[in-house]
């Protein structure tokens, strides 16, 4: 348990309250172990709630889904209804179509389904991020959906929320995993896209072009003033984030650029531009990859970039572990990602913990 010690203290929370934690959790009865008795339920169509007959973020058709964000892993076309943060609206309705019926919820809202309260609280993922709360007499889930504690000007920040039981992501779970400042990161950016224009190269930036793009022109924004130039997949949805009133650095699309127009330039694409015909546009171009992925070098060496910048929008390892301290879960179910180490950890520090196994991947 020395291990765990360092850990806890380096970040500020203390050994011994994880052990008042797990001391109060023996004292508490417990939910059964069976996901067959649990106010949450593991259904062949995804998350399920028995109480409320709804989902949370399924992965095939059902008549009500209650969806944390609009991402292609936790938002799937064909549900009958969706229910989602009002916040995030048009960014839901992009990804499920516009004749989809989408019933939104304000943050803090409460909604009745059967015997179950439901209400949406941020997740500080991307715009519309949200965790479920879910209610059954005294009885509250929380579903965190994907999430992170870093700020972000381009969404409402994450809320802890008490609860009995915990479905957490766990897409970094690993000591290794701490994320620098973000204005840091961006600093680094602007670095190194002025080296590159003075060689008279492009600096093309890869990231996902939901959340990540737009959080990336949000911290860019102070920094440099001349328009960063987007992929098509990113131009649409910076719109809408420009629409919704955040503000961002100046853009313009990339469009039929070609050669010596784009020398110079700072451009964000999706990583799927990497390697496609798009490339050949460029004359002289240098590849970065933005991405929580980037802490350790190899996997900078596997997609073959010449720089990798830190930044993610889910939660490092010591956030995870700082967000389960606070919601004062006594149980954990661990999800998508390094779940089996997350559960072990927590495990050893006494929390209830397990692995449950859903279709999400990651954005990152």
């Amino acid at each position: 348990m020395q291990a765990n010690v360092k850990v806890f203290t380096h970040i500020g929370l203390q050994q011994e309250s994880f052990s008042r934690h797990a001391h109060q959790a023996r004292e508490k009865p417990r939910s059964s172990p069976s996901m067959s008795r649990d106010l949450l339920q593991l259904r062949d169509e995804g998350l399920f709630c028995p109480a409320g007959e709804f989902w949370i973020d399924p992965w095939r058709p059902v008549p009500r889904a209650v969806v944390t964000h609009a991402h292609a892993d936790h938002a799937r076309a064909g549900m009958g209804t969706y229910v989602a943060a009002a916040e995030g609206l048009e960014l839901l309705q992009l990804r499920v179509g516009p004749d989809a019926r989408i019933e939104p919820l304000a943050y803090g809202e409460t909604r009745q389904f059967g015997a179950a309260q439901v209400s949406l609280h941020p997740a500080g993922h991307i715009r519309g991020s949200s965790q479920v709360r879910v209610s059954v007499g005294d009885e509250v889930w929380v579903v965190t959906g994907d999430f992170k504690r870093q700020p972000d000007p381009t969404c409402s920040p994450f809320e802890v929320v008490q609860c009995d039981a915990l479905i957490t992501e766990a897409t970094f779970a690993y000591p290794v995993y701490r994320w620098p400042p973000t204005q840091q990161v961006a600093a680094q950016i602007v670095d190194w896209w002025q080296r590159c224009a003075e060689r008279g190269t492009t600096a093309l930036l890869l990231c996902y072009a939901l959340g990540k793009a737009q959080r990336l022109l949000a911290e860019l924004r102070p920094l440099m003033k001349d328009p960063v130039l987007l992929h098509g997949a990113v131009t649409g949805l910076t719109d809408l984030y420009r629409d919704a009133g955040v503000a961002m650095a100046p853009t313009k699309a990339v469009g039929d650029k070609r050669g010596t127009e784009l020398a110079g330039r700072l451009v964000l694409a999706p990583p799927s531009a990497f390697g496609s015909p798009w490339m050949r546009r460029f004359d002289k171009v240098e590849t970065a990859f933005a991405s929580g992925w980037m802490q350790v070098r190899g996997h900078r060496r596997r997609r073959g970039h010449d720089r990798g910048f830190i930044l993610s929008d889910h939660a490092d390892w010591f956030d995870l572990l700082r967000t389960v301290e606070e919601t004062g879960a006594r149980r954990v179910l661990a999800t998508h990602g390094q779940q089996e180490v997350l559960a072990r950890r927590l495990t050893e520090l006494g929390v209830e913990s397990s692995v449950l196994r859903t279709q999400y991947g990651s954005d990152d």
